[in-house]
This record gives C-alpha cells, sequence and structure tokens, in this order.
C-alpha cells in the first residue's frame, strides 16, 4: 500500500535527520533559504522530518489509521495510486503555503513535519465517514466531532497559541482535503449530508 511507503520514507528520512543536523537544516522550511536561495524543495521537503519521535510517531499512527481508508476506499478508486501519491505531496506543500506566506521575511521562523498533509488524509476520512468512532485519548468520539473540535481548536491556536506547533498548517491541511475530495467527487458532499442526517456509530 502507498501509505505505507509513505510511512516508511518519512520514518527513514526523520530518523536520519535526527542524528544529522546538516540534513533537517537543509530539508526544514525556512523562509529566507526559499525567498533568496530559491530553495523551493524545502516546501515538500520539510513534510519528511520531525522534531523528534513523539512528533513523528504521533503522525505516522494517524497516517497508518487513516491514510490506508483515505487511499484504498476514497482517493485511489477516483484517479489511482499515482494520485493518493500526488495528493499527499500537494497536501504538505498547501498546507505550508500559508504559513510560508506569512513567514517569508522571517529569519527566525522554522517549520517541519508532516502535520499538514496528515490532517488532509484525515479529513478526507472524516468527509466520508463522519459517524466512525476514532479513538482520542483512548476514547471514542464520531469523526465528525473531532473534526469540528479540530478545525475551532486549530484557528484559536493559530490566532492567539504561543506553543511550538504550526497550527496554520493543521487548518490549511483539512481544508484542503475536504476541497480535493470535492473538487474530484462533486457527489460526495451530497453523501456526507446524507451521513450526517442519519448518524450510524462504528
Amino acid at each position: 500500500m502507498i501509505t505505507l511507503v509513505l510511512i516508511a520514507v518519512t520514518v527513514l528520512v526523520s530518523w536520519q535527520a535526527f542524528d544529522k543536523p546538516r540534513l533537517i537544516d537543509r530539508l526544514i522550511l525556512w523562509p529566507p533559504a526559499i525567498e533568496k536561495n530559491r530553495q523551493y524543495d524545502r516546501l515538500l521537503t520539510h513534510g519528511f522530518i520531525h522534531a523528534d519521535w513523539q512528533h513523528l510517531l504521533f503522525n505516522m499512527i494517524t497516517l497508518f489509521f487513516f491514510g490506508r481508508y483515505a487511499e484504498q476506499q476514497v482517493i485511489s478508486p477516483m484517479i489511482g495510486s499515482v494520485g493518493f501519491v500526488l495528493f499527499y505531496l500537494s497536501a504538505i506543500v498547501i498546507a505550508i503555503l500559508p504559513t510560508y506566506l506569512r513567514h517569508r521575511g522571517d529569519r527566525n521562523y522554522r517549520s517541519l513535519g508532516a502535520s499538514g498533509a496528515v490532517s488532509a488524509v484525515l479529513f478526507a476520512f472524516i468527509l466520508v465517514k463522519p459517524w466512525s468512532l476514532i479513538f482520542v485519548f483512548f476514547l471514542p468520539v464520531p469523526a465528525i466531532v473531532y473534526g469540528v473540535f479540530f478545525v475551532g481548536y486549530s484557528y484559536w491556536m493559530d490566532r492567539n497559541g504561543r506553543d511550538n506547533t504550526n497550527h496554520s498548517a493543521h487548518l490549511s491541511g483539512a481544508i484542503y482535503g475536504v476541497l480535493f475530495i470535492l473538487l474530484m467527487e462533486p457527489q460526495i458532499a451530497g453523501h456526507f449530508l446524507q451521513q450526517l442526517l442519519n448518524p450510524s456509530f462504528g
């Protein structure tokens, strides 16, 4: 499965970067390097490195559980396996663009991680199976409820938060995941509304 390949590549690159500061410095999103040195590849490569093992494992576990369904049941049937790869890679880039534009002149800003793309995958899943139960800190929560909370929390934290998490990428990735699926298959909008009106937990 393509999802497993993406996870393997991300784990390998992140693992290598943990012990090689020069590698992480070359792959991380650092706006001046893009603005002045035209290193546009950083818009993509930052999605394959992580701050630490906890950061990496959280993203990859989420991708494992929701990426397989999004790949096999949603995206690949519409545009094939290569299409799923393009969806994931484009989500990395699209999710980080607002951050890059906001910080393009900030030499002190850096960002890394696959969270934006993982959010896109998660919300592609939520769009198709809104009442599926997902586990948040071992508690079962309907996917749509988690999605609403996630969007609200990401928006608030992007405006008011002072942690080191890129909430803007989370929010942008979630929006991109929904818009991508609806552009590829507009009928899913009707399916989503029908599902919302007929809750079926499981």
